[in-house]
């Protein structure tokens, strides 16, 4: 959509704002602005302990919030992970568990990816569905990624989408992932539709590979671990100042959600031409592992005289938690049917998160070196066990935040109980399993997921043969993928 569409568009959707009474009752409702990132790591900004990255907006915007230290995701990779975000449903239960449209399958493979829902289905209700009713208008902006032609905003409650462009040449007004278009965009709306209560999904492209910036952040950046990749976290962090200077200006700060976060963790093993991107210390892996480092992600909530500032909680939620929890803080009709629960009251500051037991299933091969998966989380004790092996895993978070030691043989019912609690909530939501696969090589399986564990790569300590070495695994890989095949497998409709 050019500029002039999409203005004309932007308004169209104001000439629709209800009047009078009506007008005012809604007026009191608080905006929200959801920011989502693209493989933004947890440690990846300045305020969650990143000195090499400058982020002043998005620390400011910490101290006059709430930062997440145990923030997750729904599933460790985008196109799931968003699903739970707009559908407050788990990926396992949507049956759309890894990105579209996939990694194919590859001789590498001891078992073979389950078939998978290509989009989220029509009659799955997205958050501006929910909130449509209390008279928000809701505008869907950048990465979409969860269905294609017929499955994308407008048909699934958004009044208004602008896509952008993912990829974009850095200029004096413009970043490399096309920051600023998107950022013009929900400014745009939002200058709209200030007088009616209002919902931005805005979806950043960035931090994604590939990526660049504009030359004088990366040399402004050059101390950084991956100096480009820190240009581009700047320039995540400017386009967020910008546009909340713009709320500023509209004096409609006081009466936003602004919500601020990631969909998956950071790319920590090299893809594509980039050899290093970023880690996510002291957290094991990052993006595709069910392993700390693939599930939690950075989470800033503000508004303020209702969410504290300057508070951190170490309380664990989770991204499928979104649907409940804003309509209870803008006071909508509860939705029912879901899997996420609200945490308003954590919020708020009202009391603590409620008890519970996190479950992930991630039954995919993936480009990263994830192998299918699934996972658990009661209290301080992780549970990972592989599908495609008799395996399982213990971890003591509150010992071994880095996942060093596994402590199952010390804890086999802990372990045992774990299993069956895991297995019992995969039928409940009726996920799917593996099959064998009659093509599976034994020595590329073991070439690039055992005589190298790539969740076990450390970027931030690795030297020169630690890095040659992933990079060789890196182009192992690339290798076995079938040339020219289709990727993924869709699930028939």
């Amino acid at each position: 959509m050019n500029t002039i569409a999409r203005v004309l568009a932007l308004l169209l959707v104001g000439w629709f704002a209800p009047t009078g009474a009506a007008a005012a009752a809604e007026r009191t409702k608080p905006n929200i602005v959801f920011i989502l990132c693209d493989d933004l790591g947890v440690n990846d900004l300045h305020c969650y302990g990143r000195a090499d990255h400058r982020t002043p907006n998005l620390d400011r915007l910490a101290t006059q919030g709430t930062r997440f230290t145990s923030a997750y995701v729904g599933q460790p990779i985008c196109s799931p992970s968003r699903a739970a975000i707009l559908t407050g449903k788990a990926p396992a239960r949507l049956h759309l568990t890894t990105y579209l449209p996939g990694r194919a399958d590859a001789v590498s493979q001891m078992v073979l990816h389950p078939e998978i829902q290509m989009q989220v289905p029509l009659e799955e209700k997205m958050l501006p569905e929910h909130l449509k009713a209390s008279g928000y208008v809701s505008g869907a902006i950048g990465k979409w990624h969860v269905g294609g032609a017929g499955f994308g905003p407008l048909e699934q409650g958004f009044d208004m989408y602008h896509q952008g462009s993912a990829n974009t040449k850095p200029s004096a007004t413009e970043g490399g992932k096309g920051e600023y278009d998107l950022t013009a965009a929900a400014e745009a709306f939002i200058e709209a539709n200030k007088d009616r209560p209002f919902l931005v999904y805005l979806a950043h492209n960035a931090p994604h590979i590939p990526y660049t910036a504009q030359p004088e952040r990366i040399a402004h950046n050059a101390g950084a671990f991956e100096p480009v990749y820190a240009g581009v976290i700047e320039t995540i962090d400017d386009s967020v100042g910008r546009l909340l200077r713009k709320l500023d200006a509209l004096h409609l700060t006081e009466n936003t959600i602004v919500v601020f976060t990631s969909d998956n963790g950071g790319l920590h093993v090299p893809e594509g031409t980039h050899q290093r991107i970023t880690h996510n210390s002291p957290y094991r892996a990052g993006k595709g592992y069910v392993y700390q480092g693939g599930l939690r992600i950075p989470l800033i909530v503000r508004w303020p005289g209702h969410v504290p500032a300057g508070r951190v909680v170490d309380d664990p939620v989770i991204n499928t938690d979104w649907i409940p929890t804003l309509l209870e803080l803008v006071g909508a009709p509860a939705a029912t049917g879901l899997d996420g629960v609200s945490f308003a009251a954590l919020l708020m500051g009202a009391r603590p998160a409620p008890v519970r037991q996190f479950f992930w299933h991630f039954p995919h091969y993936n480009n990263q070196g994830g192998r299918p998966t699934g996972a658990m989380r009661d209290g301080n004790w992780m549970l990972v066990e592989y599908y495609d092996m008799p395996h399982a895993e213990l971890f003591d978070l509150s010992r071994d935040i880095r996942e060093e030691r596994d402590v199952a043989a010390q804890h086999m019912e802990r372990v045992a109980q774990m299993r069956a609690a895991l297995d019992a909530w995969r039928k409940k939501v009726g996920a799917q399993t593996n099959r064998p696969n009659p093509r599976y090589d034994p020595a590329k399986f073991r070439e690039l997921y055992l005589d190298l564990d790539p969740s076990r790569f450390e970027p931030a300590k690795a030297d020169d043969s630690n890095w040659q070495r992933i990079w060789e695994w890196r182009r192992g890989m690339n290798s076995v993928l079938p040339s020219g095949g289709k990727k993924g497998k869709a699930k028939a409709k």
